[in-house]
């Protein structure tokens, strides 16, 4: 595991090839039709489904216990890396650096996204209620992309109204009656423990109520991302980047945790260059939220991000999975994911129109220079990856000469 945590680039698409080549084919520790089976039940989970079919993997080689030894490795190298990156970051401007080598991550991290869009449009988006529901979601996500509950607000109603017909998907056999939900109080528990403790820090003003809030987002998020770290990506720009800035949080006074953009971007792109977890982006972002409080709490912010976006993932998967062989006997399940995923695409394709017009649509409509290169990047960044010639991490080592080479010429 641990050698497969430092060698799996390319995502969760190229984390899956790795793990048939590793997992099935050299150590036989799983069949192809158990890794299939794990890795679609894993997509009807919010989280890192590649972070959860891997943890899956571990519980059945050595139960528990494996399952999370499994997991600790697999995220460490990754965490650790960004988690570093969050105080580097700090060092950007400093000439122990090449001047101007971030300059197209931002547009290059875009690129990414439009391509994650592209491919699982393909996937998701298949009928007419499935294109309604993503024209709509594009639509709603860009107009209040600053809207707090948007993302879950939408997954909802569209897992909803994919169940009002049951043509597509009818129901077959007799599922079972009953189905046992205790473990999922832990689950609950935590999610509302935290979300007690982060509001009772900020009303009560506590000296040191950051980490608290932190871990109530990060947690949050873990819990609602539904289709991977491309998703997560416009659910953190939105919660700590856009938010922030909106009206309604500058007028009620509250200090809100925040980024600023092109860190952000910076790490959202970078981390598309190491191996592991896209999900260790919440290493970065934690590590980035509290570095203005000491180099220590920074350190901490770093761990809190960790733990906090994998821990969902990890609670789901261990506690839905032993439940999975009957949840597999609802239709509504079925019916539900066909509108979660076309919503994902639409959310994705409506925060990508609100990056674009954040971060250099006017330099674009000015006729700068530089608003067209940047275009320029999100363009050839998209039709590199559906090329499937240039692995990934290339192409943000690409991103990087380029903005050296520009801003040294």
């Amino acid at each position: 595991m641990f050698l497969h945590s430092i060698t799996a680039f390319g995502g969760p698409q190229g984390h899956m090839g790795m793990m048939m080549n590793t997992f099935v084919h050299k150590r036989k520790d799983l069949t192809e039709e158990e890794l299939l089976e794990y890795n679609g039940f894993c997509q009807f989970l919010p989280g890192a489904s590649s972070t959860q079919t891997l943890t899956l993997i571990g519980y059945k080689r050595g139960g528990l216990s494996l399952a999370i030894l499994t997991l600790i490795i697999w995220i460490i190298p990754a965490s650790v890396i960004m988690g570093a990156l969050s105080f580097l970051i700090d060092y950007m401007d400093d000439k122990s650096l090449p001047q101007g080598i971030f300059l197209f991550v931002q547009p290059m991290a875009i690129g990414f996204i439009v391509y994650s869009t592209f491919r699982i449009f393909g996937i998701a988006v298949h009928n007419t209620i499935t294109q309604v529901i993503m024209a709509v979601a594009t639509a709603v996500t860009f107009l209040a992309f600053k809207t707090p509950w948007v993302f879950p607000g939408l997954i909802l109603v569209a897992g909803i109204a994919t169940n009002f017909s049951d043509r597509r998907i009818p129901q077959k056999g007799v599922p079972p009656k009953q189905i046992k939900w205790g473990n999922m109080l832990i689950f609950l528990a935590v999610l509302g423990t935290a979300g007690y403790l982060s509001e009772t820090a900020t009303r009560q003003n506590w000296p040191n109520r950051k980490p608290f809030n932190l871990f109530e987002m990060t947690f949050r998020n873990g819990s609602l991302v539904f289709g991977g770290g491309d998703v997560l990506m416009p659910l953190m720009y939105e919660q700590y980047v856009t938010r922030p800035e909106t009206k309604q949080v500058q007028k009620s006074g509250r200090e809100v945790l925040k980024m600023d953009k092109k860190d952000f971007l910076t790490g959202s792109g970078i981390v598309r260059a190491i191996p592991g977890p896209v999900f260790s982006i919440g290493a970065f972002t934690g590590g980035m939220l509290l570095a203005d409080l000491g180099p220590g709490l920074q350190l901490l912010g770093c761990v809190i991000g960790t733990i906090g976006i994998f821990l969902p993932s990890a609670l789901l998967v261990l506690f839905f999975f032993p439940v999975w062989h009957n949840l597999k006997k609802y239709a509504v399940i079925f019916r539900s994911l066909e509108g979660i995923n076309a919503a994902v695409v639409g959310i994705m394709a409506g925060a990508t129109c609100y990056l674009i017009k954040d971060n250099f649509l006017f330099p674009l409509l000015e006729g700068k220079m530089v608003g067209f290169m940047e275009l320029g990047v999100v363009i050839a960044t998209f039709l590199l990856l559906n090329s499937h010639r240039i692995p990934a991490p290339f192409i943000v080592l690409g991103s990087l000469l380029l903005g050296w080479l520009v801003q040294s010429f």
